[in-house]
């Protein structure tokens, strides 16, 4: 907010898999009961609001994107893909772009695509926040982690 003048809410997701599987069931209920009206916990959660939806996980990207079809609006997963990458938590999520700041420069883009926001704001949210250099991530660097 205080960088980009952009306001957002932050969710937290105990179980990807449990979003999935309640939306699944209820698809299969609908095929048979057409007349059934449930829907997923994360469509209703998310019907109302405004503006993209960005997820980031330190599970594979496939992992949060198990819950695309049912997130109404703009989706971005963002996700550890990847092997054999060892160094410090913080340079791991800045490598594999799962930090706060890179959450930031996706939903800039996801903006910039919907038109609400003024093009080439990513860009530079990729340079301000050094995006390409894992040495300069921070996020999940306290406690006792490696």
């Amino acid at each position: 907010a205080g960088d980009w003048n952009v306001a957002a809410d932050v969710w937290s997701v105990t179980s990807w898999t449990e979003l999935r599987r309640e939306a699944d069931t209820i698809e299969r209920n609908r095929v048979l009961d057409p007349a059934a009206d449930a829907v997923p916990y994360v469509t209703r959660a998310l019907a109302d609001r405004p503006g993209p939806v960005v997820a980031t996980s330190d599970y594979q990207r496939a992992v949060a994107n198990q819950i695309a079809p049912w997130v109404p609006g703009d989706y971005t997963a963002l996700g550890a893909d990847g092997f054999g990458f060892s160094d410090t938590r913080a340079a791991a999520r800045r490598h594999f772009l799962i930090d706060g700041p890179s959450m930031v420069a996706a939903t800039l883009a996801a903006l910039e695509r919907r038109g609400e926001y003024r093009p080439g704001a990513a860009a530079e949210a990729v340079a301000r926040y050094r995006l390409h250099d894992a040495a300069a991530g921070t996020s999940g660097s306290a406690g006792g982690e490696s």
